[in-house]
């Protein structure tokens, strides 16, 4: 096997342990942060703040995150990264308000590091005609830990309404462990280095001016204010938005909804699995068809994720009430709210997420090889304060105004996205025809110095 695609599949099993603690954790920690505080009225920390926390934090280092690659390199930085996520799980163990806060703040300093390098060392791994089979593959398997993490917690949440804290200890026990095992997989992922080549020797000429931490810094700057990164920002807000919708408010908000029956809250984490599903059979498929979604363009898939989201939307509108998000509640929405339609929409956001994210990956890794740390530290950058955002109006806003927040910037993000792969489209067939009007040419112009000769 290729090596490269051997450290693909390796980073892709790191992530997808490291990932089966976090995901996991951000799935339920509105709910257990709850049931802590019935247990210890000394205890106020609240999830969504939390969460809101770790994402602003994200989005403010992600400007660091390429200047720290320039000193640790994409393993180093995703080795540090995953130490401040076990640090945070970590903490569970032992609740306390102040702790919860710092440990927030460090992970969110620590994903700018690990997003960043990852982003980078997939596209060292890839190249044009592997980008978008890589970029699936690795969603696939980092979606995987949704499903592993959360059918764990379903199964461990069965029938209490309430999570005691031998329960507690358990998952965060288990989820420890589970992320020790990710580390260890980052541990085995070995460097790269190009085959020497006039094309890399052009590019490495190139990139020396930018070698210092600030010139990074700046690089990252000027790519930001390009045109096609401002259009993409708009995608990115979505994706940060749809994030943090479905893997913070709404598998917590069917918990609260008592109408789902006595053991709603085991409901939360049977969401997180069909989300799970959903996101890795999207990254599957994505990731066999690899080459033809690059032949076919990435704008088809976005557009296909974007109806699907906005059907889960309507349904859950229809489905759940609209203060779900806020706490337990025994009111109704315009059905009597079913668990069935409840998965079945937890699977269409999966599904749907996968289909944008795999297509940024594929066209950050194409369009921008050649400053690929940059472009997915400003991924991160946007997509976390976004995510950050909902968080922090999710505690206020009733269900059914998230709902219409999402569906405007679903709309907003889908015709970015298709406004800069057309004009990539236009800019590739417009080389194609220069480059064959350079090789037609000689031919030309030696006709023309013929004719010219006879006269």
């Amino acid at each position: 096997m290729e090596r490269k695609f051997v450290n693909v599949i390796l980073l892709g099993f790191g992530f997808m342990f490291v990932f089966t603690a976090f995901q996991t954790m951000g799935n339920i920690e509105k709910t257990i942060l709850d049931s802590i505080s019935q247990d210890d009225s000394s205890f106020t920390g609240d999830g969504y703040t939390s969460l809101a926390i770790i994402y602003a934090t994200l989005a403010i280092c992600n400007w660091m995150a390429p200047s720290i690659i320039t000193l640790t390199g994409p393993r180093g930085a995703m080795l540090i990264g995953a130490l401040t996520y076990l640090f945070f799980i970590i903490t569970f163990l032992f609740p306390r308000t102040w702790l919860l806060y710092v440990a927030s703040v460090l992970i969110g300093a620590g994903a700018a590091a690990i997003w960043t390098g990852q982003g980078n060392y997939l596209t060292l791994n890839s190249d044009a005609d592997t980008i978008s089979r890589n970029s699936g593959i690795f969603w696939a398997m980092l979606q995987c830990s949704m499903f592993f993490g959360n059918l764990f917690v379903f199964i461990k949440f069965q029938g209490k309404n309430h999570i005691d804290l031998e329960t507690r200890n358990v998952v965060f026990g288990s989820l420890t462990g589970v992320c020790v095992v990710g580390i260890v997989f980052l541990l085995l992922l070995r460097p790269i280095r190009r085959l020497p080549s006039l094309e890399d020797a052009k590019m490495e000429m190139a990139s020396n001016d930018a070698e210092s931490p600030m010139e990074a810094f700046k690089g990252a700057i000027r790519l930001f204010c390009t045109r096609d990164m401002l259009l993409l920002s708009a995608t990115f807000i979505y994706t940060g938005v749809e994030l943090s919708f479905f893997s913070g408010v709404y598998s917590p908000s069917i918990g609260f909804t008592l109408q789902m029956g006595e053991n709603a809250k085991q409901f939360v984490g049977l969401s997180g699995v069909f989300i799970g599903m959903g996101e890795v059979l999207g990254g599957a498929l994505f990731g066999i068809l690899g080459n033809k979604t690059t032949r076919w363009g990435r704008d088809p898939i976005v557009i296909m994720g974007y109806i699907i989201h906005l059907s889960s939307f309507f349904l859950i509108f229809i489905n759940l009430p609209a203060v779900a998000p806020f706490g337990n509640t025994t009111e109704v929405s315009y059905i009597n709210p079913s668990p069935y339609l409840a998965m079945f929409c937890s699977f269409l956001l999966g599904f749907g997420d996968a289909c944008f994210n795999t297509q940024i990956y594929s066209i950050l890794g194409g369009n921008y090889s050649d400053n690929s740390t940059s472009a997915f530290a400003l991924f991160k950058f946007t997509q976390s304060m976004a995510a950050a955002a909902c968080f922090f109006y999710s505690s206020k806003a009733l269900l059914s105004v998230q709902l219409i927040i999402l569906a405007i910037l679903a709309s907003l993000g889908t015709a970015s996205f298709c406004r800069v792969e057309w004009g990539a489209r236009a800019r590739a067939r417009a080389a194609a025809l220069t480059a064959i009007d350079d090789k037609t040419s000689p031919a030309t112009h030696a006709l023309a110095d013929n004719t010219l000769h006879y006269d």
